[in-house]
């Protein structure tokens, strides 16, 4: 079983280095990635950039050039306060890009084609770590605190970022088994944001996840490995 893994903020991908100095880094047309191996499984991280254009180009690229088994999505998104905890990890189910602005119509259909719902019917019953099964909701911008009203009303978010709505999409037209997991890294509620002007306590907190996640993963692709082998 192959598996990739995108990784897409710059501040993820700093601790993905800080976490295996020893793996001698390759280039691709979005960054650097690399071979490690976890629990005796050869595993490629591969950066794949910020934002829902690097994010879109960059799964294609993964898809065409290392064609996996298994794809995965590890990284960090902003919770809406009152609705999810910090350091809560999110098993996404289904995600939608929500700074669309169509102002011809209602923008339903658009909204509609930018929605993806994640097959996960592959993985076991009893998952190998607690998770919160749910919407992640994209755009190309942190949560902006007059949004958030309109985020629960309209979706029923409980978290958001900048990519996981782009990778889903592209994923799912290219056939690919997809795995995203995002760690709540702050949390964002009527007052602001915890991390906005606080960019070290981000990277803190995003250094806090990824080691959680990494450290999760060999279980993760073990359990997946039943259905994708069969």
């Amino acid at each position: 079983m192959k598996a990739v893994v995108l990784v897409s903020a710059d501040t993820e991908w700093r601790m993905i280095r800080g976490k295996y100095p020893e793996a001698r880094p390759g280039r691709s047309p979005f960054g650097e990635y690399l071979d490690v191996i976890l629990r005796g499984r050869e595993v490629r991280l591969f950066q794949g950039g910020w934002g829902k254009i690097s994010a879109a180009a960059s799964t294609q690229y993964v898809l065409d050039h290392e064609r996996p088994d298994l794809l995965v999505n590890l990284g960090t998104c902003g919770g809406l306060r009152g609705r999810v905890a910090q350091g809560a990890v999110i098993l996404v189910e289904k995600t939608l890009v929500y700074d669309l602005v169509e102002q011809m119509t209602d923008g339903a259909a658009e909204l509609a084609f930018y929605t993806t719902e994640l097959d996960l019917s592959w993985l076991p019953r009893e998952l190998p770590h607690a998770v919160l099964r749910g919407l992640m909701v994209s755009g190309d911008r942190d949560i902006v605190v007059e949004d958030i009203p309109g985020l629960v009303r309209d979706h029923g978010a409980i978290a958001a970022d900048w990519e996981s709505a782009a990778i889903a999409w592209v994923a799912a037209r290219g056939g690919a088994r997809t795995l995203i997991l995002r760690g709540v890294s702050d949390l964002v509620g009527a007052d602001g944001g915890e991390a906005y002007g606080n960019h070290g306590l981000f990277a803190e907190r995003t250094r806090e996840i990824m080691d959680v996640l990494l450290d999760q993963l060999p279980d993760w692709l073990e359990s997946a490995r039943p259905a994708l082998e069969a």
